[in-house]
């Protein structure tokens, strides 16, 4: 199994994070704190399965719960973040027996009020979306997958996706490039703008 990951934040149809990571590096989890402390709504996080991902967010940004009583407080999720596993086959157990298929892996805040439901904790649109990112790659590589057998090459051609979704291409729901609907520029580029932009390195 590649070690190799792939890491997206979306937010309505523009691409805020695009990457590809080693996934021993918790550099995804980092973003994931970063933009709840800039965000004053919550936060809902949802994996299929990978238990490290919450371990590593539970590392970087938990609070200690302090509620007057004796012995040590205990360690819990910020107000406002959920986290959910999304199990996806019933047939692994542990020592209590079978696995549920959604699991809460860490202690939530007492005081965070929007949970989500058992039915609405998937992953569906993500995997829509990277079988037509899988699709649109194509046209990036010849007969192999050689483009992606490293951090450093998928992450070339990911950078053009990147740019194409968000500056070039209308988005099917809105009718407008992305970063047109966002105010971001005030008209969509074309291929030749890209191939004109100068890298200030």
């Amino acid at each position: 199994m590649s070690s190799r990951k792939l890491f997206s934040i979306f937010s309505n149809s523009y691409t805020i994070t695009f990457s590809s990571f080693d996934h021993t590096i918790p550099v995804p989890m980092m973003t994931v704190a970063e933009l709840f402390e800039r965000s004053a709504e919550s936060l809902q996080l949802f994996t299929d399965g990978e238990k490290r991902y919450s371990q590593l967010l539970f590392n970087i940004c938990h609070e200690v719960l302090r509620t007057g009583k004796r012995g040590r407080p205990t360690k819990v999720l910020p107000k406002g973040m959920v986290v959910r596993l999304k199990n996806k086959s019933s047939k692994r157990r542990d020592s209590e027996g079978k696995l549920e298929k959604v699991e809460t892996p860490k202690t939530e805040h007492p005081e965070t009020t929007e949970k989500p439901e058992d039915k609405d904790v998937h992953a569906n649109h993500v995997e829509a979306f990277n079988s037509s990112l899988r699709r649109y790659l194509a046209a990036f590589r010849r007969r192999t997958n050689t483009y992606a057998k490293s951090v450093v090459g998928l992450q070339r051609v990911l950078d053009i996706f990147w740019m194409v979704h968000n500056f070039v291409r209308s988005h099917f729901t809105t009718k407008k490039v992305p970063a047109v609907a966002l105010g971001i520029i005030q008209k969509g580029l074309t291929w030749e703008d890209l191939l004109q932009i100068r890298l200030i390195c």
